[in-house]
C-alpha cells in the first residue's frame, strides 16, 4: 500500500511537471508571436488535457481558472492578435453556454429541440430593444434607450423571458414525442425569427429585417465594455455560473428525473415522476441559459437582426452536442469549443493559407473548394465519422459511481437510529 501511495504521489508529480512545462511554452508562443493560430489552439488544449490527469477534482477546478482568468488573456495580450484571440474565445464561451442548455433538453430529458436558437434570439431582442430607442415606439415617455449599466440586470431578464418562453413552448408539446417534437420545435423556432422579421407593423418593435443597431454596451462604474477582452470576463462568469448549475442539476432528484424520462417514460411515470412538471423545467433551465447569452452577444454584437438566429444555428448547436455526447457535461464543452473553433478559426486560417499558396502560385485550389465554403461538407463528414467510430461521442457520459460499502453503512446506520429511539412495542421510548 505505502509503495503504491509513494507511485501515486510520484506519477502526480510527473504529470505537473509536464503539464506545466506545456503550459508555458504554449503561452510563451502565443505571447511572444504576432499572430499563431496553431500555438493559440495548443494552450486552449491545456484545458482538456487538465480533464484528462488524475489531479484531483479540486485541483483541476483551481488549475482551469487561473488558466482561464489569468494565463490565457496574459498570453494574448503580447501582440497585435490580441482582440482576435480574445473574441474566439469569447465566441467560444457563448456556444458552450448555449450547448450546456440544449444538452439539458436533449442529452439530459431526451427531447429533440430544433428550434433551440429562438431563445437565444428571444434573450437578444429582450436586452435590444430597450437598449435602443426603439422601445420609444411603443412606450410613451422617450425613456429609452436605456443605460448600458442595466445590461446585468437584462441578463437576467433575457433568461427569464427566455425561460417563459421555453414554457410556452413544452405546454402544447408534451403530447408529442420522437420526430413529431422535432417538427413542432422546429417551427417554433422559425416562427420567432419570422415574427422578429415582421415585427414593425403595425406597431414598430423589432424594425423588421433592418434589425436595432447602436445598442448600447455593457457599463460598469462609468467604464463601457467594448472590446473583445472585456465581454471575455463577462461571458466567463456567465458561464462558470451556468456550470455550476448544470453540475448541481445533473446530480439532483430533478436531473435523476430528466434522466429517468429520456430512458423509459412510462417507467419514470410509474415511478411518481411528474412528466410534466419535469420536461417543462428542462425547457424553462435550457432556454434560460441561451437567453442569457442572447443578451451578452446583443451586447458585443452592438447590433442584431433575424439573420443572426436561423435554423441552421440550432443545427449547428445540436451537433455540438451530438458530437461532444449527449448528457455529458465535459463532452458538450468539447464539442462546442471544437465546432466554434472550426467554425470561426480553424477553416478561415487555412482557406487563407491555401488563397496565399495559390497566389504565389505553389497550387492551385479553386475558390469553390476552399475550406470556409466546404464548411457543412466538413462537419457532415466529421459527424459521419463520429457517428461510426465514436457513437457515444467524443466524452461518452458516465453515470455517477456509488460506493455499495458506503450506502451499506449509511443503511445500517438509519436501521439502528431508528431502533434506538423506537421502543419494543413500535412507540417512542421515553
Amino acid at each position: 500500500m505505502k509503495k503504491w501511495m509513494e507511485h501515486v504521489k510520484s506519477s502526480l508529480w510527473a504529470q505537473a511537471s509536464l503539464y506545466t512545462l506545456f503550459v508555458l511554452a504554449t503561452s510563451l508562443s502565443v505571447y511572444l508571436m504576432d499572430k499563431s493560430a496553431i500555438a493559440f489552439l495548443l494552450l486552449l488544449a491545456s484545458l482538456l488535457l487538465l480533464y484528462y490527469t488524475s489531479f484531483p477534482v479540486k485541483l483541476k477546478w483551481a488549475a482551469a481558472g487561473l488558466l482561464l482568468v489569468i494565463v490565457i488573456p496574459f498570453a494574448t495580450s503580447g501582440g497585435p492578435s490580441h482582440e482576435s484571440y480574445m473574441e474566439v474565445a469569447t465566441q467560444c464561451g457563448i456556444y458552450i453556454a448555449m450547448a450546456l442548455g440544449l444538452n439539458i433538453v436533449v442529452g439530459f430529458a431526451g427531447l429533440l429541440d430544433l428550434g433551440f436558437v429562438a431563445f437565444f434570439a428571444i434573450g437578444a431582442y429582450t436586452y435590444a430593444i430597450f437598449a435602443t430607442p426603439q422601445a420609444n415606439n411603443f412606450i410613451s415617455g422617450h425613456l429609452f434607450p436605456v443605460s448600458g449599466s442595466t445590461f446585468w440586470l437584462f441578463i437576467f431578464i433575457g433568461g427569464f423571458i427566455a425561460a417563459l418562453f421555453g414554457i410556452l413552448l413544452g405546454l402544447p408539446v408534451l403530447r408529442v414525442k420522437g420526430d413529431y417534437l422535432a417538427i413542432v420545435t422546429l417551427g417554433f423556432g422559425e416562427i420567432i425569427r419570422i415574427i422578429f422579421n415582421n415585427l414593425e407593423k403595425p406597431v414598430n418593435i423589432t424594425n423588421g429585417a433592418m434589425g436595432l443597431s447602436s445598442i448600447k454596451p455593457p457599463d460598469l462604474f462609468g467604464m463601457d465594455f467594448i472590446f473583445p477582452h472585456q465581454i471575455y470576463f463577462i461571458v466567463l462568469a456567465i458561464l462558470l455560473l451556468v456550470l455550476f448549475g448544470v453540475r448541481r442539476l445533473e446530480h439532483s432528484r430533478l436531473g435523476r428525473s430528466w434522466k429517468a424520462i429520456r430512458d423509459n417514460e412510462i417507467a419514470a411515470q410509474a415511478m411518481g415522476v411528474p412528466l410534466t412538471l419535469t420536461k417543462l423545467s428542462a425547457f424553462a433551465v435550457g432556454a434560460s441559459f441561451s437567453g442569457m447569452m442572447g443578451v451578452v452577444f446583443a451586447a458585443k454584437q452592438t447590433y442584431v437582426d433575424p439573420t443572426s438566429f436561423t435554423l441552421l444555428e440550432s443545427i449547428t448547436i445540436l451537433a455540438m452536442v451530438i458530437l461532444g455526447g449527449m448528457g455529458s457535461v465535459p463532452g458538450v464543452i468539447l464539442g462546442a469549443s471544437l465546432v466554434t473553433l472550426l467554425n470561426i478559426q480553424v477553416l478561415t486560417d487555412v482557406t487563407q493559407w491555401l488563397n496565399e499558396l495559390t497566389a504565389q502560385g505553389v497550387i492551385n485550389v479553386p475558390s469553390a473548394l476552399s475550406p470556409a465554403k466546404m464548411q457543412r461538407f466538413i462537419f457532415g463528414a466529421i459527424l459521419v465519422l463520429i457517428a461510426v467510430f465514436r457513437p457515444y461521442g467524443l466524452i461518452a457520459s458516465r453515470n455517477r459511481k456509488e460506493d455499495v460499502e458506503k450506502l451499506k453503512e449509511r443503511r445500517s446506520s438509519a436501521a439502528i437510529s431508528v431502533n434506538s429511539t423506537n421502543g419494543p412495542s413500535g412507540g417512542v421510548t421515553p
